[in-house]
This record gives structure tokens, sequence and C-alpha cells, in this order.
């Protein structure tokens, strides 16, 4: 039990404050405004269901992917730094073209259509990143490995996931409700402050994943 309680409260510590579900609450309202409430409810609760599986997966298997295609951490969190700033760049850029914008929603209204954006750009690399991948497959690799206490570290790993992923699904579900708070005017202002935090967010964590790299070059790293 002491090993089940530890493991779920390092995963609950070491992950909720990089998903930090309600700093990307806004990010996410932002790219579904034009959407009902009710399907971003649909959103929010599909969202939470593939946190769940890509923290679980990275903890779990991601060690054993990477080493499999040879691809280090660093490298990873440049390739989602680089996805995560294309992504904060073209919400950027977007033009407030708010009728087309709800034609394009109402058009989407078919099932299939509304998930095609919950894992690509929602919940990958919106709400679990890179960091959050990087994290994840470093917590895994370092769990106990004696068979009297891998079962409780895997199931406190689960449990912490679904913790995180309920918190995602709250903050996200209920979104709405600030814009209708905030208007139509302050809604915009946040738009496009999202978006630039969202790109500088990207540029980060490629410079995290650069940094890693030169360090690991002969000559350059101290």
């Amino acid at each position: 039990m002491h090993i089940l309680l530890k493991s779920t409260f390092l995963v609950l510590t070491a992950l909720f404050p990089i998903v930090n579900p309600l700093g990307s609450a806004p990010f996410f309202l932002s790219m579904t405004r034009y959407y009902s409430a009710e399907q971003r409810k649909m959103l929010a609760r599909r969202i939470a269901l593939n946190s769940i599986a890509l923290i679980i997966g990275s903890y779990f298997i991601g060690t054993y992917i990477l080493a499999f295609f040879g691809i280090s951490l660093p490298v990873v969190q440049v390739g989602g730094g680089l996805v995560l700033a294309v992504t904060g760049w073209s919400m950027l850029k977007q033009k407030d073209d708010e009728e087309g914008s709800r034609d394009e929603v109402h058009k989407t209204t078919d099932l299939h259509n509304l998930f095609r954006k919950a894992f690509y750009p929602l919940t990958l690399p919106l709400t679990v990143g890179p960091g959050s991948i990087s994290v994840a497959i470093t917590l895994g690799a370092n769990e106990p490995h004696l068979n009297h206490s891998i079962i409780f570290s895997m199931i406190g790993a689960v449990i912490g996931s679904v913790l995180i992923a309920a918190s995602v699904y709250v903050c996200y579900a209920f979104a709405d409700r600030l814009a209708k708070v905030l208007g139509a005017t302050a809604m915009g202002v946040i738009m496009r402050l999202s978006s630039f935090l969202l790109l500088c967010i990207g540029v980060q964590i490629i410079w995290n994943g650069v940094s890693a790299l030169l360090k690991s070059v002969p000559g350059l790293g101290h």
C-alpha cells in the first residue's frame, strides 16, 4: 500500500504541473470558441481519455519505443516543441473570420469530424505535450522492478494518470463559462495572447532539447 500511494503521488506531483489543466483551459477555449457547450464537453471527454492513454503508454512502453527507433529524450523535446510552436503560430496568424468559422463548425457536428481534432492538436501537443511525455517516460524507466512492488507501482501510475485526466475534463468541459463572463472582445484578446504563449512554450521546449543535445557533443558539454 505504501508503494501504491507513493507511485500515485509521484505521478501526480511530477506530471500535474506540466499538464497544467487549468492553465491549458484558455488554449482549449480559444481553439474551440465556436463550438457548442455540448460539443466542447464531448471533446473534453475524448481528450481526457486520450491523455490517459498517452501518459500510461509513455510510462510503461515509452522507453522501449524510443530504444527501438534509437530516439533520445532531447530529440523528442525538439520534435514536440516544433509541433507546439507551429500550432501556436497557426493560431496566432488565424484571421478573425467569425462567420466563416461558425459555418465551418456547423459542418462538423458529425462525431467523426468533431473528434478529428481531439487527439491532434488538442491532446497532443496541447494537453499532453513533449514535456509530459518525457517526464512520464523517465518515471517509467525508474520504477521499482522488484516482484512484490512492481504491481503496486503500476497501479499507482494508472491511478495518478486517471486523476490528472479527470482534472483535464473538468477544466476543459466548463471552460465556456469563462467565455460568458469575459465576452467576445476579451476572448479575442485571450486567444491572441494564448497563441503567442503557446508559440513561446514550443520554442522553450525546443531550446531545452537543443541544449541537452549540445551538452552531449564532445567539447561543448560541461
